[in-house]
């Protein structure tokens, strides 16, 4: 008899682990997918920690009303629980663009996959009661729980979605949740008071979640074309965002985390105003600092001066310039920017790269995705242009992409004056792109912006070098009464969500 126990109370603590890891795990993707779907990662990731803790709670209260059978009543839970967090990305992608109330669905699924959770650990604890003392009980179990916890929090940036991805991730933990449950209907079965139907529902549980392993990939590619409406010729998600190509009979258009970043029939709009009236009016352009850009398009347009010598790309997403470099379609759209000779590619973090770094650039160029959660608000923030100011010289020309000036003026004149606050002359303007609307950068310098050019590039598509028909607003593109974003505060996240979510 005692040979047997230990056997079971060591089975038993490694499922706690196991439990552990995967319900952190089913977390962690709703976190990231609520963040792919919805943005504001911060918030998404409160609510969702909070709502799954919450229903721990509540999973973790209903266990002491379970009766019977209760080492039957765990095997089901297990069951549960992997088909619950199991499918739950590949239910919230397929619903996502269907249903008018997805949060709702979210945070049932995230609630739904906390209560079962919530109830194993105390299950199990009422298991092993009688075969561990109290004290190595509680410290055994909460010590395997610690454990997988922590597991699960470095397995999921750095292995899990980088590999199998948002909709994969979740299906293999559901796998090995249901695994458990049937190891412990053939170890068990003289435990059990019903082996054989709980054989069959576990079974038949990891064959519906094979199958839908299996066909993710069809499955994810299906509810994005439902999403875009569009052909989809790459997916990918990196440990940073998921980036999705999609093609129509005109245009390649990307989006990352579901935001989209460039149309191939207008971006040329975007860059030459991004990237011209700021190479042009600068009186040396020998070295050219890119913050963002992974796409390669300001490098192309920054590459039609003959004077430049070195161009230096900083961009967070190594998967996102890879891809820009390798693909033909892409090195076509970019005209192999990113493999030119006077082209270096750093994959780092801006701000860290920005504060380590001492070598002065004559232009500097910012095209960092909008300022749509707290990661991306602190590259707009006071600190960051303090930090960034060491890198200029007296000449320095700075220009950033500063969203839109029509439907977020708040956020568009946020950046202009926490700008002037490092930089003593700053010049907002501002162009028209079909795929986005109207569209504004700034330009910043230790000197007057006076439109004094000192070198012209011919056969432009679109800018024509008259920066003052760039540089006027109409009055309902006018806000006087914004805030500087300091990183204590980053009020821009907060304009840009107000906003941007009155427009969608």
């Amino acid at each position: 008899m005692d040979k047997k126990r230990i056997p079971l109370e060591l089975l038993l603590l490694f499922s706690v682990f196991v439990i552990a890891t995967c319900g952190l795990i089913y977390e962690l993707v709703a976190g990231a997918l609520a963040s792919y779907l919805l943005g504001d990662s911060v918030k998404q990731f409160s609510f969702i920690i909070g709502v799954y803790l919450f229903s721990m709670g509540v999973g973790s209260y209903l266990a002491k009303f379970i009766k019977g059978n209760l080492i039957d009543k765990f095997v089901e839970i297990e069951i549960l629980v992997g088909i619950v967090g199991g499918i739950s990305s590949v239910v919230l992608f397929i619903l996502f663009n269907t249903l008018a109330h997805f949060e709702a669905v979210l945070y049932l699924f995230v609630f739904f996959t906390g209560c079962l959770v919530g109830v194993e650990i105390p299950l199990l604890m009422n298991i092993l009661k009688d075969r561990i003392g109290f004290k190595d009980l509680v410290s055994n179990v909460f010590a395997f729980d610690y454990i997988g916890a922590l597991l699960a929090s470095i397995l999921f940036p750095l292995v899990l979605i980088p590999h199998l991805g948002i909709v994969k991730t979740p299906l293999f933990f559901g796998l090995i949740n249901v695994s458990i449950a049937i190891f412990l209907c053939f170890y068990l079965k003289k435990e059990l008071s019903k082996p054989i139907f709980l054989k069959i529902k576990s079974i038949g549980a990891f064959l519906l979640l094979l199958a839908l392993f299996i066909f993710s990939d069809t499955i994810l590619s299906y509810s994005e074309e439902k999403l875009y409406g569009e052909n989809i010729v790459y997916t990918k998600s990196s440990p940073y965002q998921r980036i999705v190509l999609t093609r129509n009979n005109r245009e390649f258009r990307l989006y990352l985390n579901n935001n989209l970043q460039f149309s191939s029939t207008d971006e040329y709009r975007y860059h030459e105003a991004l990237v011209h009236p700021a190479m042009s009016m600068a009186k040396n352009i020998d070295n050219v600092l890119i913050l963002g850009g992974g796409d390669g398009f300001a490098v192309r347009e920054v590459l039609k001066y003959k004077e430049v010598k070195k161009i230096t790309l900083v961009d967070l997403d190594g998967e996102m310039t890879d891809f820009f470099k390798t693909n033909e379609t892409m090195r076509r759209l970019n005209q192999s920017s990113l493999s030119s000779p006077k082209v270096e590619v750093i994959n780092k973090d801006a701000y860290i790269w920005v504060k380590e770094n001492k070598k002065k650039y004559d232009v500097i160029i910012i095209d960092f995705p909008d300022p749509s959660n707290y990661s991306l608000g602190k590259l707009y923030s006071l600190q960051f242009y303090k930090e960034l100011e060491r890198l200029t010289t007296p000449e320095t020309k700075i220009v950033v992409q500063t969203t839109s000036p029509y439907f977020a003026p708040k956020s568009f004149w946020c950046i202009e004056k926490t700008m002037n606050h490092i930089f003593p002359f700053t010049s907002a303007y501002h162009t028209y792109v079909p795929s986005f609307g109207e569209w504004g950068f700034s330009m910043a310098a230790f000197e007057p912006v006076n439109n004094k050019i000192y070198r012209r590039i011919p056969n432009l598509k679109y800018y024509d070098y008259d920066f003052s028909q760039l540089s006027y607003f109409n009055k309902d593109m006018k806000v006087n009464d914004v805030e500087v974003n300091r990183l204590d505060n980053q009020i821009l996240v907060r304009y840009f969500d107000e906003e941007w979510g009155k427009v969608q």
